[in-house]
């Protein structure tokens, strides 16, 4: 009879524990540190130099990087004046709402001189997200890509690209963004708009004073580059092109969809596109194109309509073609009217989810509470310390609520059962009176202020119209729902029907998204498996908009299993 020596049983469990590591890393994935130290540093950009709000002296800040089924650990520090929060754009949060960042929604916010550990999963998501400041204007500069690659060995559902580029938009102030929109407030009027768009924060060549400032991107001939664009920018839908390139749209907001080509991206603050860019084969060496975005715009507001630009350069691997001829012209793209929203819509009916077995589109088919939400502006009296032109300011509102930011964040209130005083659970479910939105406005358009929610049960499956209204202005608005992706079932322009559009609604392969754009003078409706307990933000990702009072939360309760059940708060969690 045979026996194992000590040695050889040693190797065989050492090996039978890292095969066993390997399998539980492919399905559960590992823990990943980082240390976002919050301080200023002084930046140039438009021949200016200033002092910004930054993560470790970087910006844009730094990218994140993990797989599905990652769990995140960030320990943010707070090294600045400003009161701070980060919050995961896109990242579902399950059970983890305090890690989730919005301030006085979740948490209160970092202060000076603390620091908070951010702690989530990464649960059946892939694709790219972003992270971002919220509170105030700060996410103006504090702002950076999430990269979540699918679980390994799990190859994408498209050609493997040669490299993958992160393309993040943004604004840039000559002026403190916290000062501009405190005084905006203080008169009750717009903020003043930004100077430039950047990307990945430099303004480019068609800026005064910006042509060092400028992104580049270096493309070899036949190879294939995934480009994971996000709108960072705090005001403004954009348009991105790259002249005389088609690209392939494979994903919007971490959710794979059915890959269709263009030569013109929308994409609003908020949303993240991922698009294969093939590089042309017969493109002499050095040639140049610019990679543009400049605003879609459909408010009565001014806007900035300048556009920013990078540079696609391409580069032969063989030295035999760098003698060729290095003055080539650079071309430009070409874009749509700055108010085309026929192009936007065409775009946006574009986007369907793959919806196949592995990927499927689980899209809620019967509805437990259905919605009505009107959204856009009004406006309302002023209070004593405000200083407005006839005692009246700008204000939005969903349902004529504007919404006032408590004291006390509404996921503690919620958790400890202390919400009187903070919030009440009144959120109408339909607007408080009907009217023609999208025509005539009625002749009272004050709207009403306080902080109001809507209370869930858990697992309810909800179906939600949101309706542009034109009482100043039709405008479209990127509405932004935190803990849930949503599946977009039906948009129109108009007033909405509701014995007619559910008729038309796609229930088969709908978008998966976290924002949507409310159509200018249109509406959009959503469905959505409230299956996340805590308390979810909803909010028009036009920072101004949200200053004013566009926003609201979802108060989704516990389920019955532990599971089902939002975790206890962490120790660290900062206090108001």
């Amino acid at each position: 009879m045979g026996f194992c020596s000590p040695r050889v049983l040693l190797f065989a469990l050492s090996f039978l524990l890292a095969f066993a590591e390997l399998v539980i890393a492919k399905h559960v994935g590992i823990t990943r540190h980082y240390k976002f130290d919050i301080k200023m540093q002084k930046v140039t950009r438009l021949c200016q130099t200033k002092s910004i709000v930054t993560v470790n002296g970087q910006f844009p800040g730094p990218r994140i990087i993990a797989r599905e089924g990652d769990r995140l650990l960030v320990k943010v520090v707070n090294h600045v004046q400003y009161n701070v929060s980060l919050h995961w754009h896109g990242i579902r949060q399950l059970r983890t709402g305090w890690a989730d960042g919005p301030a006085y929604i979740t948490q209160c916010p970092i202060q000076t001189g603390q620091s908070y550990v951010y702690n989530f999963t990464i649960t059946g998501q892939r694709g790219t997200l972003w992270w971002h400041a919220h509170i105030s204007w700060l996410r103006a500069t504090l702002y950076g890509p999430i990269v979540i690659l699918p679980k390994r060995h799990i190859p994408y559902p498209f050609p493997q690209p040669h490299k993958e580029v992160p393309i993040i938009f943004g604004e840039w102030w000559k002026a403190d963004t916290e000062t501009i929109i405190s005084q905006a407030l203080q008169t009750g009027g717009a903020p003043n708009n930004s100077d430039a768009f950047t990307i990945n924060g430099l303004p480019g060549p068609l800026y005064n004073c910006s042509a060092k400032d400028t992104f580049k991107l270096k493309v070899k001939p036949g190879k294939t580059y995934l480009l994971r664009l996000i709108n960072a920018a705090l005001n403004d839908e954009l348009f991105f092109s790259i002249a005389n390139h088609t690209v392939t749209v494979v994903e919007a907001d971490a959710v794979y969809v059915k890959p269709f080509k263009t030569s013109i991206v929308l994409i609003t603050p908020g949303q993240t596109t991922n698009v294969l860019l093939k590089a042309n084969s017969n493109i002499p060496n050095n040639a140049t194109f610019l990679m543009a975005a400049r605003p879609y715009a459909t408010g009565p507001a001014t806007f900035d309509n300048t556009t920013t630009a990078g540079i696609l350069e391409y580069h032969h691997p063989s030295s035999a073609t760098k003698s060729q001829k290095k003055n080539l012209p650079l071309l430009k793209p070409k874009f749509p009217k700055f108010n085309d929203t026929l192009f936007a819509t065409k775009f946006t009916n574009k986007l369907r989810s793959l919806a196949t077995k592995k990927f499927p589109a689980n899209v809620p088919k019967t509805v437990n509470k259905q919605f009505f939400f009107t959204v856009g502006l009004g406006i309302s009296t002023c209070s004593k310390t405000q200083t407005c032109t006839n005692n009246t300011r700008v204000a939005a509102a969903i349902n004529n609520v504007s919404f006032v930011q408590p004291n006390t964040a509404l996921l503690q209130a919620h958790f400890f059962r202390q919400s009187k005083g903070v919030y009440t659970t009144d959120f109408p479910a339909n607007p408080p009176f009907k009217f023609n939105y999208t025509g005539t406005p009625p002749n009272n358009i004050m709207v009403s202020s306080g902080t109001k929610v809507v209370v869930l049960p858990f697992k309810t499956s909800v179906e939600l119209v949101m309706q542009d209204t034109s009482i100043i202005g039709a405008e479209s608005h990127p509405l932004h729902l935190h803990g849930f992706n949503f599946f977009i079932v039906g948009q129109g322009f108009g007033n909405y029907d509701p014995k007619n559009d559910p008729a038309k609604f796609n229930l088969v392969d709908p978008p998966e998204r976290n924002t949507v754009g409310v159509p200018s003078g249109g509406w959009v409706a959503i469905r959505f498996l409230a299956d996340n307990p805590g308390v979810w933000f909803m909010h028009c990702h036009l920072e101004v908009h949200t200053s004013w009072g566009l926003k609201m939360a979802w108060v989704v309760n516990d389920g019955k299993r532990p599971n089902q059940k939002l975790q206890p708060p962490p120790s660290d969690l900062p206090r108001c």
